[in-house]
């Protein structure tokens, strides 16, 4: 008669304990609040037609989603309780670029975190089943690669806004010439901005798209750069949108000005590039310390040592 392990045993129990914890818990927290009470008389009434209102996106599996809709809706409020606050995660998604809402960013650190606990309870199981590993120790396996997953997402976040950030650096000196140049021909600050914003390409070129769309929609230039310095967070780019508002304020000649502000980030650059460098330096002596010159040692060493054996 087959007997089932008591592994198996240790950690279904497990499992079924913290399946109706969850489901204690949401039910618990489905209890309605004051403000879900009174929405409905205090919500505004539709004043338009229903035929001008956009179809909702539904996904090919529309009972799966109504079924998992409120899960991932504690899911996310959960990451969002333990996460960065709100506020600096919006900033943060400004500054990589990108077009999701924080909601969805939240979801999808909720997506990971399920991957990194699938994936660590594989592990564990294995370990379990071949190593003869301690179901806690399992356990831990899981809860790691849970965090780690959760980590992970955010980790990606922060790469991809230091990868924007180089890349509207490298951007910025050329397009701080093609500004001086524009404003030489005899355009405006406004004219210029639009003309480089047009006519180039990059991250730093949408950005200036987005001031200009700024300054179009009734917003003063000085305060759509503003705007600019505040949602790149790069502080070369800084200077340069804070030069261009001093010089649009007191009618400093403005190509000058941009050539001296290209000039500037140039230089930053070359620092930068030289204390890389210095850093690396240091970095590679460590496989020549380790590696090379104790092989060059007993090159040097074992003719004398073979000579010695020879004469004795």
């Amino acid at each position: 008669m087959w007997v089932v392990p008591t592994w198996i045993g240790g950690v279904v129990g497990g499992l079924g304990g913290l399946g109706i914890w969850l489901i204690a818990w949401r039910l618990s927290s489905r209890r309605p609040r004051l403000d879900a009470r009174l929405a409905p008389y205090l919500r505004p009434k539709q004043s338009g037609s229903r035929l001008l209102l956009a179809p909702a996106a539904h996904s090919p599996f529309p009972t799966l989603e109504r079924l998992l809709a409120p899960v991932m809706l504690d899911a996310v409020g959960l990451v969002e309780r333990w996460g960065s606050p709100t506020v600096e995660l919006q900033r943060r998604l400004m500054r990589a670029g990108r077009g999701q809402s924080v909601e969805q960013f939240r979801a999808e650190q909720v997506i990971w975190t399920v991957l990194g606990t699938a994936l660590g309870l594989a592990f564990a199981l294995l370990l379990v089943a071949t190593r003869g590993t301690h179901p806690v120790a399992g356990l831990l396996v899981v809860a790691a690669a849970a965090i780690t997953g959760l980590v992970s997402r955010d980790q990606l976040l922060s790469r991809q806004i230091r990868r924007r950030e180089e890349r509207i650096l490298a951007e910025l000196p050329t397009v701080a010439e093609l500004l001086a140049l524009a404003v030489g021909a005899g355009e405006g600050a406004s004219g210029a901005l639009d003309r480089v914003a047009r006519t180039t390409h990059g991250e730093l070129a949408g950005e200036l798209a987005q001031t200009v769309a700024d300054t179009r929609a009734g917003t003063p230039l000085t305060v759509a750069l503003d705007r600019l310095a505040d949602r790149t967070g790069v502080t070369s780019l800084a200077r340069f949108a804070e030069a261009i508002s001093v010089a649009v304020d007191r009618g400093t000649p403005l190509a000058d000005v941009l050539r001296a502000q290209a000039d500037d980030v140039r230089e930053a650059g070359r620092r930068a590039l030289m204390e890389a460098g210095g850093r690396k330096e240091v970095i590679m002596m460590v496989p020549v310390v380790f590696l090379i010159l104790p092989v060059t040692v007993v090159f040097a060493v074992f003719p004398g040592l073979a000579a010695l054996r020879i004469d004795l």
